[in-house]
């Protein structure tokens, strides 16, 4: 980009939206074939990122559970414990979590279902409170 007095000016880094960073990453660990280090993590995002952000991830991400680790050495290899469908609905309940009026963004959600999804989702949610899902 060049200024008004002809210097040129560096290009603004985009700034990853809420749990993006950690989306990537998760993505990352899916495609790998096995545990790797945060240092081939850090290699297949790219960009600038630095290695000790791809470890404070990676540590969250094991805190929350979604991830593992192992001693490989003096290190530690990292492995995702989710399938497709588990980072899915994290990244789903990622962005729930940054709205402010979940039962707005819920019901939002809900009126554009399919009638085969809703009915879907009827089904899991009374699996999920242990009932046969009908009303009481």
């Amino acid at each position: 980009m060049t200024r008004q007095d002809g210097e040129e000016r560096e290009p603004r880094l985009r700034r990853r939206g809420q749990g993006e960073l950690e989306a990537q990453v998760l993505a990352v660990l899916h495609s790998a074939r096995g545990p790797v280090g945060a240092a081939w993590v850090q290699e297949r995002i790219g960009g600038d990122l630095a290695y000790t952000t791809v470890m404070t991830i990676l540590t969250r991400l094991l805190a929350k559970n979604v991830v593992a680790r192992e001693r490989a050495g003096r290190s530690f290899v990292w492995r995702s414990t989710g399938d497709e469908a588990g980072l899915a609905a994290l990244r789903m309940r990622k962005v729930l979590d940054g709205e402010r009026d979940r039962e707005a963004v819920l019901a939002s959600f809900v009126t554009t279902l399919s009638a085969d999804d809703e009915r879907l989702l009827r089904d899991l949610l009374g699996e999920a409170g242990g009932g046969d899902g009908a009303e009481d």
